[in-house]
């Protein structure tokens, strides 16, 4: 349950200031050099993930020009061994982990330092601070959850006849001549509100990444101790899985994934940020140069989020392998027990009967039961001469192969890219149809994994349609389904 005013008491601060790593980051002696440190390398470029000799290098500079000026005592340990302190669990401002398939440690900011750091962020001084936008986007939210929970007809009617009315209004106006325009004070304060918006924004897939992960380590922990069959295992991490899934922040982020990978949604955004960057207002707040392109962090930092959710289903492949191999193992354990006692009893055997056998009997095979030996038949070849073919035969199609050009598929990627951020495989073969059917379609998702950077939209699928030639000379069209493919640059 999120933390309110009405749970700020004493003993819930006291638990807070000693357990929480935000809290203990902002009581350390070092908090200076941690929160600028981290905030300069992980929050301002949006870096998800750093490999720990690249960001033992960036501690080693910041350190040495440290040093500098405070002296050599000042932070006398080396780079890597302030990283390690940061990542302990007493600390906890730092995520260190393995990627899978390499042994290179991985550092990354845990929600609470980024929680830290956002609130350092605020207590600088603001020149400008604005407050219309924010009642406005409270308002227009209060509208939004009114409306949308309104279940009579009639009002519902009403209420868009005017909306319609006002939006006549306001066209006659604009008609008439009365364009009202926002000025640079609510154009400053409404660019600061989406800033800090989209600031949170992606501080909030580090939080959901979180999130997840603590999913993936509950089903580990539950897997290392889990005694009982692989089915009653698989029926509660699915379970559990399916429940994260359709809460409340699972469905907002697979409404969020969604509206992102919109490629109309994604050239909207580009359109407008270029549109509000080039007011002389917005201008004056130097806004950061990443402001431009803050969709496509957004969508670097959902794929973050999607991997971490991915990790989950190799887990549980994992486990059917490591069972699969346990069994296999306490089987030779057995017959290696067996063959083991087998020989105690050979040095020392026990008096009386070793072994009782229900049914005694011996294996007898009488040498007319088997069978006898059949000579293999030999085949006929049989001398034909060969003939004189049909001379009206045209030999040149034995040489007629299909050839896809990847390269003139190639060019037609890139120019649908010159004036968009990402293009369809869909818009691509409207643009230009499939002129060697299937082959070409293959080449397109070939190119896709060589030479351009590509994504798959699974939950909706995109059928391909392209003309191909029958039997009997007709034309038939062919028709593939497959999910969206997505070409970005």
């Amino acid at each position: 349950m999120p933390l309110d005013f009405a749970t700020l008491d004493f003993a819930t601060l006291d638990a807070l200031r000693s357990d929480h790593p935000a809290w203990r980051l902002l009581r350390s002696d070092h908090a200076a050099l941690v929160a600028s440190f981290l905030h300069r390398v992980f929050v301002t470029p949006n870096v998800r993930g750093m490999p720990a000799a690249d960001l033992a290098e960036a501690l080693e500079d910041e350190l040495y020009a440290l040093r500098l000026t405070r002296g050599d005592d000042a932070f006398p340990k080396a780079a890597i061994d302030y990283l390690d302190d940061w990542a302990a669990a007493d600390k906890a401002w730092l995520r260190k982990y393995y990627k899978p398939g390499t042994d290179e440690a991985q550092f990354d900011l845990t929600p609470a330092t980024e929680k830290a750091l956002a609130w350092l962020a605020q207590l600088s001084e603001r020149q400008f601070v604005g407050t219309e936008s924010r009642l406005l986007t409270l308002f227009a939210l209060l509208k939004q959850m009114g409306e949308g929970s309104e279940t009579d007809p009639a009002r519902r009617i009403a209420e868009l006849q005017r909306k319609r009315d006002e939006i006549d209004a306001e066209m006659a106006r604009v008609l008439a001549g009365d364009i009202p325009l926002l000025d640079d004070t609510a154009i400053k304060d409404r660019f600061q509100q989406f800033m800090q918006g989209a600031r949170e924004l992606l501080a909030d897939f580090r939080e959901v990444e979180h999130n997840f992960r603590q999913l993936d380590r509950r089903v580990r922990e539950r897997i290392a101790l889990w005694e009982g069959s692989k089915g009653a295992l698989l029926e509660q991490i699915m379970g559990e899985r399916d429940a994260i899934a359709d809460s409340d922040q699972g469905r907002s982020f697979r409404a969020f994934w969604d509206f992102l990978l919109s490629s109309r949604r994604q050239e909207e955004l580009s359109d407008l940020l270029d549109q509000v960057l080039a007011l002389p207002a917005v201008a004056e707040l130097n806004p950061d140069a990443r402001t431009r392109r803050v969709h496509y962090d957004w969508l670097e930092a959902g794929e973050h989020t999607q991997r971490t959710v991915a990790q989950l289903s190799q887990q549980l492949r994992r486990f059917l392998d490591d069972q699969a191999w346990l069994e296999n193992r306490r089987i030779m354990d057995l017959l290696h027990g067996i063959e083991s006692k087998a020989l105690a009893l050979r040095v020392a055997p026990p008096p009386g009967p070793a072994m009782e056998i229900a049914l005694p009997g011996a294996a007898i095979e009488l040498p007319l039961e088997r069978p006898l030996h059949t000579p293999p038949i030999r085949p006929a070849i049989v001398e034909l001469r060969i003939e004189a073919g049909d001379e009206d035969v045209d030999p040149h199609a034995l040489f007629e192969q299909v050839t896809v050009d990847k390269a003139r598929l190639a060019r037609h990627i890139r120019h649908a890219l010159q004036d968009r951020a990402q293009v369809t495989l869909a818009a691509l073969v409207a643009a230009q149809p499939l002129e060697q059917g299937l082959a070409e379609l293959i080449a397109y998702l070939q190119l896709g994994s060589d030479a351009f950077t590509t994504t798959l939209d699974e939950a909706t699928p995109e059928p391909i349609e392209w003309q191909a030639s029958a039997a009997d000379g007709s034309t038939v069209t062919r028709r593939a389904r497959l999910p969206r493919v997505i070409f970005m640059r």
